[in-house]
């Protein structure tokens, strides 16, 4: 497909506003896109996928997959951000980067491979709702739909970098109780002490293992409350905790060694975004290695967090560009995007 034609379908996603839970324009536009190249597709909600044309139940299936939400539009942008804007090479608008870079270098790649009959895997090409929010209508809601896959690649702005390894995301909300009293006199308990003791022993514990990639468990309080006026002793503290794991820990044991360590009441929002990735020694790893594409784990959470196969986090675009004003992608990174993931995927075997 020609660069103006990659480009073009892009630029009529940016202009087609799609807040996480409100992606039905963006993927009605997606599946009338489908329909123009005659490849037949799948819906549910506002998710949409297709299988290569040439489908083969004895070989293993790759899933490419990205999302079509995007996140609000912060303050500072000084054009329109759902109005694409062409300089050169650069192209702006709010979900330019985050991920309609990767969506369309996926899907370029998933067309380019479609009608292929020698490939030694399945492909399934899956563009998804309700990323940005961990919504419960995106990619997992047709984990149960689609093909089964061995290994999928989840579109995201990496630079072309490959994260084979992501942090799992954990958030706790966390209740001190204590007794009110007058602040003049020596009575009441005071819940925000106890709070701050609690936070300290969060603030100074470590879990032991250690991951080469990911680093540490890393725990920081974000929020604290208490307290209804000066001279009222508070009876109650809520304190806030982001949890970010790596791949020794599941959720559930982190949020039992936590909780087991203070003395606050403490409530999991979730469990289910746990870190994911592949071993260093997997084929694509090993592949993309001999490419000379660096290889790293992501801090930041994606997708993989709630799809239970190996996966990995790769596509064009910059992670620092994402949910800021003035967000873009370089054409040039789009195109390069998309051959390096038709040299990573070229006779790859699993």
């Amino acid at each position: 497909m020609k660069t103006t034609e990659i480009a073009g379908l892009l630029k009529s996603l940016i202009s087609t506003p799609s807040p996480s839970g409100d992606e039905q324009q963006a993927a009605s536009l997606l599946r009338e896109f489908l329909v123009q190249q005659n490849v037949d597709f799948h819906c549910k909600i506002n998710n949409t996928w297709a299988v290569n044309r040439f489908f083969d139940p004895e070989k293993p299936v790759i899933l490419l997959n990205s999302h079509i939400d995007t996140v609000r539009p912060v303050q500072g942008w000084k054009s329109d951000p759902f109005q694409p804007v062409t300089d050169g090479d650069r192209i702006t608008g709010l979900g330019s980067n985050d991920a309609g870079g990767p969506l369309v270098a996926l899907l370029m790649v998933f067309l380019h491979y479609y009608e292929r009959r020698d490939l030694p895997y399945n492909l399934v090409f899956a563009a998804t709702a309700e990323e940005e929010n961990s919504g419960p209508n995106g990619v997992r809601i047709i984990l149960e739909d689609i093909p089964s896959p061995a290994f999928v690649i989840v579109g995201e702005p990496t630079g072309m970098a490959l994260a084979i390894a992501e942090r799992g995301l954990m958030v706790l909300d966390c209740l001190a109780v204590g007794k009110a009293g007058h602040a003049a006199r020596e009575e009441g308990d005071n819940a925000l002490y106890r709070a701050i003791d609690d936070i300290d022993l969060l603030r100074r514990f470590r879990f032991e293992k250690v991951s080469d990639l990911l680093g540490p468990v890393k725990v920081t309080v974000t929020q604290i409350e208490a307290g209804t006026q000066h001279n009222v002793i508070p009876d109650v503290c809520r304190f806030v905790v982001d949890v970010r794991t790596n791949e020794h820990y599941s959720n559930e044991e982190v949020f039992q060694t936590l909780s087991g360590l203070i003395g606050s009441q403490v409530t999991p929002r979730s469990f289910r975004l746990n870190s994911s990735g592949i071993a260093p020694d997997h084929p694509f790893a090993r592949k993309a290695m001999a490419l000379n594409i660096p290889v790293f784990g992501s801090p930041t959470t994606s997708d993989q967090a709630v799809i239970p196969f190996p996966s990995v986090k790769i596509g064009p675009g910059n992670s620092s560009r994402s949910h800021t004003a003035e967000e873009y992608i370089l054409l040039s990174e789009l195109t390069a995007g998309i051959e390096t993931y038709i040299e990573l995927l070229e006779g790859l075997q699993l």
